[in-house]
């Protein structure tokens, strides 16, 4: 398929799925339908990109050949693909390729794929390994499950929303490698907290802590995008918390599924969950300092750590 062949629907268009449609409006793809639980979020982007609010995922499929799906969990994947619903996705799902954005149970995208494929339709996940910015620049890292007919056909519309593309394997497969890359990302992230959270302690230079950090094995992406904004306890969500916290309990379930220990991984996903706990679920991932740095703790201080509104 070229660009001109495609007729895009968004299900879900927050924060990631908004950008991801700005970006193909941008380079042209022709975006029919867009349906958000949220019916403001709904209209206001409709009205910016010139295409059609839908009052009912059934009405993107309806329109559309080709379905961006962009959902939080398992509970939003399963209730818009439904089955034997008018208000589905599966109601208009012959002919039509669907590809699914979110970080979910693997075993949930193959779930899926069968029920896509029982009615004619071609199912594709796509895990991206990326945040907001690269959603709107068209730099986001995918990850994709499914069978090969179904990557092939959506190959070129997520090459303009990428910039690298890699195929894992069967449905499943990228969900997995998605949860191992947010697992070790979330480690890193709770490390650094503890390491920044100490030397704040010390008396030291933070500064220079970081600066020491990034030139020695102490080096890290995670320093490169957090380390700042936890020492100045800026959180504006890039990657939220709560999200931090469902992925890493993916990949917790999957190593008890494979009765492998994760001591690491069960440690920081407990932390994340007590962020969630209370109630600073939509700060970013950085917020985790929160909780290590002498006197910041949300039990011990009424401060609010600075939030921006990202629009």
């Amino acid at each position: 398929m070229v660009k001109t062949d495609f007729r895009v629907g968004f299900v879900g268009v927050g924060r990631m799925g908004a950008n991801m449609a700005r970006r193909l409006h941008d380079h042209g793809y022709k975006l029919t339908t867009i349906f958000d639980r949220n019916q403001l979020t709904t209209t206001s982007l409709a009205q910016e990109l010139g295409c059609e609010a839908a009052m009912t995922p059934a009405d993107v499929a309806k329109g559309s050949n080709t379905v961006i799906t962009v959902v939080s969990d398992d509970q939003g994947m399963r209730e818009i693909f439904q089955s034997n619903t008018p208000d589905s996705l599966l109601a208009h799902a012959k002919d039509c390729l669907f590809i699914n954005c979110a970080t979910i149970t693997p075993s949930v995208h193959s779930e899926i794929e069968t029920l896509v494929e029982a009615q004619g339709g071609l199912n594709l996940e796509a895990a991206m390994a990326s945040s907001i910015t690269q959603a709107r620049e068209g730099t986001l890292y995918l990850m994709c499950g499914g069978k090969t007919v179904a990557f092939e056909r959506a190959k070129p519309l997520l090459q303009s929303m990428s910039v690298a593309l890699q195929h894992i394997g069967k449905a499943g497969e990228a969900a997995k490698v998605k949860a191992l890359v947010n697992m070790v990302m979330n480690i890193n992230t709770a490390g650094l907290a503890e390491g920044l959270g100490l030397a704040d302690a010390l008396g030291l230079d933070l500064n220079i802590v970081r600066d020491v950090f990034a030139q020695t094995g102490a080096a890290s992406r995670v320093l490169e995008t957090d380390g700042g904004d936890m020492v100045n306890r800026d959180h504006e969500c890039y990657f939220s918390a709560a999200h931090a916290a469902k992925d890493s309990a993916i990949a917790v379930e999957l190593a008890k599924q494979e009765g492998l220990a994760t001591p690491l991984a069960s440690a920081t996903l407990e932390q994340y969950q007590r962020l969630v706990q209370l109630g600073k679920g939509e700060l970013d991932k950085s917020a985790i300092a929160e909780l290590t740095f002498r006197g910041r703790g949300y039990k011990e201080t009424t401060q609010t750590p600075a939030v921006k509104d990202k629009g």
